[in-house]
């Protein structure tokens, strides 16, 4: 994708290093335990939807969540925008098996290079939050869901998500789903929660972080510009990491994704939404054209 679509969706321009910690990309290495597992989770929570056939993988990082959603009959392709992600991905593909069940391309989430209708399912794990433009995402899904598809849409629940300058739309459930029925005529919204534990320590880390922040008594970070704010997160995030979460990363915490759950009860505390969605609307492709007359002519 070229640069100035990469800085359109999260307002940070991709760099051609090692892979870096942001706000949107997690990292085996350093992310807090409670963070992977919700990534974990949600990945956990597409893949028990699964069957065989073409998978995509929208914004894929580095690809260690990715790479479980091959095998069984399946063909998976991430993309990602950002070339030191891809070439992450890469790098974790070459791991998992033959190119031909986890491939890697760099592509803008707006416009995907990719034939209507190609893929059996869709996923969109944390992406949608960090696009200016959400409907135009949607409608890309849809235009790449086949018709007998299915789409996931995971991202923060707004009530429950703590600020984050790589965040440009959140969401409540009301609002996703009504982004989303503007291209599937079929979507379930629900929840990935997790248990007490879990957000007692997603709350303590929220405190901490809080702490912090009050030491910006002027308020500077939200009167810079933008792109200034983004680039200190950016820096200072691994840095706040290891000061808030001593004991809670490298497996110390003992979270895994065991603890969290896919739930239809949705209310200000639940951590993740989480999205299925059928039936894309969206012109027939000229394949599924000539699929349903073969199907009517039998």
């Amino acid at each position: 994708m070229a640069r100035r679509s990469a800085t359109r969706l999260t307002g940070e321009r991709p760099r051609r290093s090692a892979t870096r910690l942001t706000g949107e990309r997690p990292r085996r290495s350093a992310t807090p335990d409670s963070l992977l597992a919700l990534h974990d989770a949600g990945y956990r929570a597409v893949l028990e939807r699964l069957g065989a056939g073409r998978v995509l993988d929208v914004g894929c990082g580095e690809g260690f969540e990715t790479s479980r959603l091959a095998g069984d009959g399946r063909r998976v392709v991430g993309v990602d925008y950002a070339p030191e992600a891809t070439d992450a991905a890469r790098r974790t593909a070459r791991g998992v098996g033959p190119s031909t069940r986890f491939s890697v391309a760099q592509m803008d989430a707006l416009a995907l290079g990719l034939a209507g209708g190609a893929f059996d399912a869709v996923c969109s794990s944390h992406v949608i939050e960090h696009i200016a433009e959400p409907s135009a995402h949607v409608a890309e899904l849809a235009r790449v869901t086949a018709a007998s598809g299915t789409a996931f849409v995971l991202t923060p629940n707004a009530p429950a998500d703590f600020e984050n300058p790589f965040h440009l739309r959140l969401f409540g459930p009301g609002d996703l789903g009504a982004v989303l029925r503007s291209h599937f005529e079929d979507v379930w919204v629900g929840g990935v929660d997790a248990t007490e534990r879990v957000k007692a320590d997603f709350a303590a880390r929220r405190e901490k972080a809080k702490k912090l922040l009050r030491l910006d008594v002027l308020d500077l970070r939200h009167r810079m510009p933008r792109s200034w704010y983004v680039a200190l997160y950016a820096r200072l995030l691994p840095v706040a990491y290891v000061l808030m979460a001593r004991g809670g990363s490298g497996g110390a915490s003992g979270i895994t994704e065991d603890d969290w759950f896919v739930t239809e009860d949705v209310d200000d505390t639940t951590l993740v939404l989480f999205a299925v969605c059928r039936r894309p609307r969206r012109p027939a492709t000229a394949r599924e054209t000539r699929d349903d007359a073969a199907t009517t002519s039998q």
